[in-house]
């Protein structure tokens, strides 16, 4: 009965408001990601960005990210790591923490995100003297 007139949506509804923190915490959840989404706690990568499944969605869109608080608005692929990329990309089923295959060598770099377009951007210059100069007008 609450079916057919459509209350199991609005419990649905409520309960998705009680994962998220309350109304206050759905608000900035929507604000910031511009959707709300109920499902389990998969992990934590060392960012503090927080994955989440829920298998009641498709396949494809029933694995997702929630980026750090501290990265505000900015935030884009390039933060996720190696590791939990994979997982996001349905490469394996296995969290990084539950796969033992991983290979953790003491040379392996730490992840870095592409910092193109923001002031920490690489910049190469040139040691040699350039071949066509500026014309600078002399004061008068």
């Amino acid at each position: 009965m609450a079916r057919y007139f459509g209350l199991d949506r609005i419990f649905t509804f409520l309960n998705t408001i009680k994962e998220a923190g309350g109304i206050r915490a759905s608000l900035y959840k929507l604000y910031r990601m511009d959707n709300l989404r109920p499902g389990q706690l998969v992990g934590t990568d060392k960012y503090g960005n927080k994955y989440y499944q829920n298998p009641s969605y498709f396949y494809g869109r029933n694995r997702w990210i929630e980026y750090a608080p501290y990265y505000g608005m900015e935030y884009d692929g390039s933060q996720v790591p190696a590791e939990w990329y994979g997982w996001l990309h349905y490469k394996t089923d296995l969290t990084p923490d539950q796969d033992p295959s991983r290979p953790k060598y003491k040379w392996m770099l730490d992840h870095t995100e592409n910092l193109s377009g923001t002031p920490g951007q690489y910049m190469p210059y040139s040691t040699t003297r350039p071949k066509i100069e500026p014309w600078i007008p002399g004061r008068k």
